[in-house]
C-alpha cells in the first residue's frame, strides 16, 4: 500500500518557470554545468551544482558549495522568484517529446515505503554520489530534484489526471531541447482524496530514474529521525519529492557502450571470439539500429556489424541474466574484452541513446576503439527485476524526456 501524499510546494513564479527549469544535476560535468549557469543566471542548476559559482580550485564537494546552494535558494525565495504554496496539493506534470506525451503526478512519497520495499529499486548506488546529495539536501533543508517513479497504470488516477488537464496550466513552455512542459495544480479535495486512495491500493511503485537522489533523501530522513527521537512520522523529513508516471506512457531508450581497446586481440581474433556465443554479420558502412531483444549493433574500424544471441543465450530464464545488458557484459565485455566491473573500469564508457548512433561512431573513431548499441530494456523487464528483489547491471536504462529540476521543491520543515 503506497503512501503518495499531496504537499506544500515551493515553486517558481510562472513568469520565470521556463528560465528556472533545469535538467538533472547529474547529466552535466562541471564545465558543462558552468556553461549553463553562465548563460542563464536563473537556472536551477546554480543551486543543484553550486560549485559553478567557484573557480575550479574549489572541490565540487567542498562545504562552501552546499552553503552557497542554501544561500541561493533562500535568496530566490526572498526575491519572489520562488513562492511557497499554502495548500497541500498534487501537481500534474506533462512532457511532450517528438509527439509523445507522458504525464506524471508530482507528490511526496513515504520514506518508510522505500525502506519496506513498497518503492522498489533496480540499481545499486555509489556512496560518493549519495554523500553529495545527502549534503545538498541537508544544507538546503529541502529536496530539490524529484525522483522519477513508475507505477502500473490505474484507471482512477488516469481519469482524474485527464480531467485536471482540461483546466488552465500554471506553467506551459518549451525548453531549449524542444520538449514541451505543462503543469497543472490538482487541488480539488475530492480529487486529492481519490488519488491518494488509488495509490494506497497499489502494492508496488518503482524507481525509474534517480536512485541516488532517493537513497540520499532516505538517509537524510534517518538522520533527522535520530536528531528528533520524538518524531511522529508526520514530519516533512519522512517524505521525499517524486513525480510518478503510469508505466504505459514511459519510454526507455538504449544505453550503449564504447570500449577503449580489443584487450590485445586482433580484429579477426575478436570477431572469432564473438562467434562463440553470437551470430554476427557485417552490414557495411551505414549505421543500423537494433530491432529486437537479443540483437546488438557494433561499430569497429569503419564498419557496422549486427550480432544476435545464440539459442543457448536466448533460453536463459532469469530476470537479470537474460537482460541484453547482461548478455553483452557476461558473454562479451567481461570474458573477451576484460571489462570485469563496468562501474569502475576506465576502459569503458556509456552513451545514452538520446545521443544516437553517430556518437558511437565518433567515439570509436577518436578516443575509443569499438562501440556497441543495444536494444532498449523494457519497462516490464525493469518491473520483473525489481519484483524479484534483484538489481540490474549499471547503466541499463535511459529514460527520456528527463524531469526538470526547479519546478517543484519540497521543504523538510
Amino acid at each position: 500500500m503506497a503512501q503518495i501524499k499531496p504537499f506544500r510546494c515551493i515553486r517558481p513564479d510562472s513568469s520565470v518557470a521556463d528560465r528556472v527549469a533545469a535538467l538533472p544535476y547529474d547529466v552535466y560535468n562541471r564545465q558543462e554545468a558552468k556553461q549553463v549557469t553562465e548563460k542563464e543566471p536563473l537556472s536551477f542548476l546554480n543551486i543543484d551544482r553550486a560549485e559553478t559559482g567557484f573557480d575550479d580550485s574549489v572541490d565540487t564537494y567542498d562545504k562552501r558549495v552546499y552553503e552557497r546552494a542554501r544561500k541561493l535558494l533562500d535568496g530566490m525565495i526572498a526575491d519572489g522568484i520562488y513562492k511557497k504554496d499554502e495548500d497541500e496539493v498534487y501537481y500534474i506534470y506533462e512532457q511532450v517529446m517528438d509527439g509523445r506525451t507522458q504525464t506524471g503526478i508530482a507528490a511526496c512519497a513515504a520514506v518508510d515505503d522505500y525502506i519496506n520495499s513498497v518503492i522498489k529499486k533496480h540499481e545499486n548506488t555509489r556512496a560518493d554520489k549519495e554523500l553529495d546529495r545527502i549534503n545538498h539536501v541537508d544544507a538546503c533543508n529541502a529536496q530539490t530534484g524529484p525522483i522519477f517513479l513508475a507505477y502500473r497504470s490505474n484507471d482512477i488516477i488516469n481519469s482524474i489526471v485527464n480531467k485536471t488537464k482540461k483546466s488552465e496550466p500554471i506553467y506551459d513552455f518549451v525548453s531549449s531541447d524542444g520538449i514541451q512542459h505543462r503543469v497543472w495544480k490538482l487541488a480539488e479535495k475530492d480529487d486529492i482524496t481519490a488519488v491518494e486512495k488509488a495509490f494506497s491500493d497499489i502494492d508496488s511503485i518503482y524507481i525509474a530514474d534517480g536512485h541516488h537522489r532517493a537513497a540520499s533523501a532516505v538517509k537524510v530522513s534517518l538522520m533527522r529521525r535520530k536528531q528528533n527521537p520524538g518524531y511522529t512520522g508526520k514530519e516533512e523529513f519522512n517524505k521525499f519529492l517524486a513525480v510518478l508516471f503510469p508505466h504505459d506512457e514511459l519510454m526507455i531508450m538504449d544505453y550503449n557502450r564504447t570500449v577503449k581497446d580489443l584487450n590485445g586481440l586482433s580484429k579477426e581474433e575478436f570477431i572469432s571470439r564473438i562467434k562463440e556465443n553470437f551470430d554476427i554479420i557485417s552490414v557495411g558502412s551505414e549505421p543500423v539500429k537494433s530491432t529486437q531483444k537479443g540483437e546488438f549493433v557494433m561499430y569497429l574500424d569503419g564498419e557496422w556489424y549486427v550480432f544476435r544471441a545464440n539459442d543457448k543465450l536466448r533460453m536463459i530464464d532469469d530476470p537479470v541474466a537474460s537482460l541484453d545488458v547482461s548478455l553483452l557484459q557476461d558473454y562479451l565485455l567481461g570474458p573477451v574484452l576484460g571489462i570485469g566491473d563496468p562501474r569502475t573500469d576506465a576502459r569503458i564508457d556509456f552513451i545514452g541513446g538520446i545521443r544516437g548512433l553517430a556518437e558511437l561512431k565518433r567515439r570509436a573513431d577518436s578516443d575509443m576503439k569499438v562501440s556497441f548499441a543495444l536494444y532498449p530494456t523494457s519497462i516490464d523487464e525493469l518491473f520483473a527485476v525489481a519484483d524479484a528483489g534483484m538489481l540490474m547491471p549499471p547503466k541499463s536504462t535511459w529514460f527520456e524526456p528527463k524531469l526538470r529540476s526547479g519546478l517543484f521543491i519540497h521543504s523538510l520543515e
